[in-house]
């Protein structure tokens, strides 16, 4: 083997920046995989898997939860549709007291349907 300048051979120099690259390599395959987990650790913070694992470990507290969740809701509809048909009201008491004609007629054949019906009479 030829020696170089510095004495070295130029064999061993060969594989000395083989395992350089090597090295480099292995480097850059680790930091990616550094950066994969660290993205994974966050997305996971994000998704509050943790909350999650929590709730299945305490089935009590999941119950206790679904419960309050579910009375919030069911309240909310009640407030909601009263709130609703009270305005629906409202606009008809307007409606009947501006006597229109046409509303008028039409409220009254229902008023007439529905007396024919109570009587038991067909039309």
């Amino acid at each position: 083997m030829k020696k170089n300048d510095n004495g070295r051979n130029k064999g061993n120099e060969a594989s000395v920046s083989g395992h350089e690259h090597e090295h480099e390599g292995i480097e850059r395959s680790l930091n990616r995989v550094q950066e994969m987990l660290n993205k994974i650790a966050i997305d996971m913070e994000k998704s509050q898997i943790a909350d999650y694992v929590d709730l299945v470990h305490h089935p009590f507290k999941l119950i206790w939860r679904n419960v309050l969740a579910g009375t919030a809701r069911g309240v909310g509809i009640a407030i909601g549709f009263t709130f609703f048909a009270a305005t629906i009201l409202y606009v008809l008491q307007i409606l009947g007291a501006l006597n229109l004609p046409i509303i008028g007629d039409y409220i009254a054949d229902i008023v007439r349907i529905v007396q024919i019906q109570l009587e038991g009479k067909t039309y």
